[in-house]
């Protein structure tokens, strides 16, 4: 990583608490996934170097973009990832697409994770299955947000997971 990079990327610990989770609870095939402040990229990478499927990876800071670029080039997948420098919230008002996962990961600090549950469930950008993760830090807190199924911690770093429960016929 760039010396002064603008990002805290997501220890590992935590990201293999993530994976475990998903691979657990989830069927992981041929996914759309946007992944929402992309940062270093060390996530975006994760879902790709499980050939999980499609990534499009958003960011507003231009060094975010140029290494994420870069690092896609390294590891020869840049066909497998899209990415946008954009403002996250202006990118989910604009965007038509609908994604199997989002995966969002704004700075701790950031006074907008309610609104980005209420923009990705406002503007219908989860297939039907699709599942809202958001990373934060213990002052965040999610679970009274639409759809909020469960909070999972590792260490310092908290994951809120979204989804819609979907009735079953009998």
């Amino acid at each position: 990583m760039p010396k002064g990079f603008p990002s805290r990327p997501t220890t590992d610990f935590a990201k293999e608490g993530l994976f475990n989770v998903l691979e657990h609870q989830y069927f992981f095939d041929n996914m759309d996934i946007l992944d929402l402040c992309v940062g270093t990229g060390s996530i975006a990478m994760e879902f790709l170097s499980r050939e999980i499927g499609k990534v499009v990876a958003v960011d507003i800071n231009y060094n975010c973009i140029r290494h994420m670029k870069t690092v896609a080039k390294k590891f020869d997948c840049e066909r497998d990832i899209h990415i946008i420098k954009s403002d996250i919230l202006k990118y989910l008002d604009k965007s038509e697409k609908q994604f199997d996962l989002i995966f969002a990961d704004p700075p701790y600090a950031y006074e907008h994770h309610k609104e980005i549950v209420q923009k990705v469930y406002g503007q219908n950008r989860l297939k039907e299955d699709g599942i809202l993760i958001i990373e934060h830090g213990r002052d965040t807190d999610l679970s009274q947000e639409l759809n909020f199924k469960v909070k999972k911690s590792y260490g310092n770093v908290h994951f809120s997971f979204f989804e819609i429960e979907i009735e079953e016929e009998n």
